[in-house]
C-alpha cells in the first residue's frame, strides 16, 4: 500500500467506506460547547436533560457529531481534498455521552468539475450509526477533489 494521494480519477460511483470509530466523551461535549458557546440545557445540565428533556439524559450536540464525522479516519484521509462544497444531514437519533460513532460512506458521483481545471467533484452518501449499528444522522457531503 503506497500513502500517495487518492485523485479523483481512482474515486468511483459506488465505492464504499468505513470509518473508524470514536467515543464521545463529557470533555468533547464541554470543550464544544466552550468554542460554539451553546451552553443549551440539553447538552450541559443533567438535571434539566433528566426531568424535563425528552430524551431523559443529556445528548451530544448534533453539530458535533457532524463534525467529528468528518474526523473519523479512513481512506477519505489519502484523498487529495480541496473543499467542502456542501453537507447535508439529517439528525436522526440522539448520541448520548459514552455513545462511539462510525461513519459508512458511499460514492455516489465522482465527476470532473465544470469551472476549475484539474479538480473534481465527489458526492458521498453518508450514515452515522452508534454502537447499537442504529443510524443517527445520515445525508450526503460532496467534496471538491484534486486531479493533478
Amino acid at each position: 500500500m503506497t500513502d500517495a494521494p487518492v485523485l479523483l480519477r481512482d474515486i468511483h460511483a459506488g465505492d464504499r467506506f468505513t470509518t473508524a470509530r470514536r467515543t464521545i466523551t463529557e470533555a468533547d461535549m464541554m470543550a464544544f460547547a466552550g468554542v460554539t458557546g451553546d451552553f443549551n440545557a440539553v447538552h450541559t445540565d443533567a438535571v434539566y436533560a433528566r426531568d424535563e428533556a425528552p430524551f431523559g439524559r443529556r445528548i451530544v450536540h448534533g453539530p458535533m457529531v457532524l463534525g467529528t464525522s468528518f474526523g473519523l479516519r479512513s481512506v477519505r484521509d489519502r484523498w487529495k481534498i480541496l473543499a467542502l462544497l456542501e453537507c447535508r444531514r439529517r439528525f436522526l437519533a440522539p448520541v448520548f455521552p459514552g455513545d462511539t460513532i462510525q461513519g459508512h460512506y458511499t460514492v455516489e458521483e465522482a465527476r470532473p468539475s465544470a469551472s476549475r481545471p484539474g479538480s473534481g467533484v465527489v458526492t458521498l452518501a453518508v450514515r452515522i450509526v452508534n454502537e447499537r449499528d442504529e443510524v443517527v444522522q445520515e445525508g450526503t457531503d460532496v467534496l471538491m477533489v484534486a486531479d493533478a
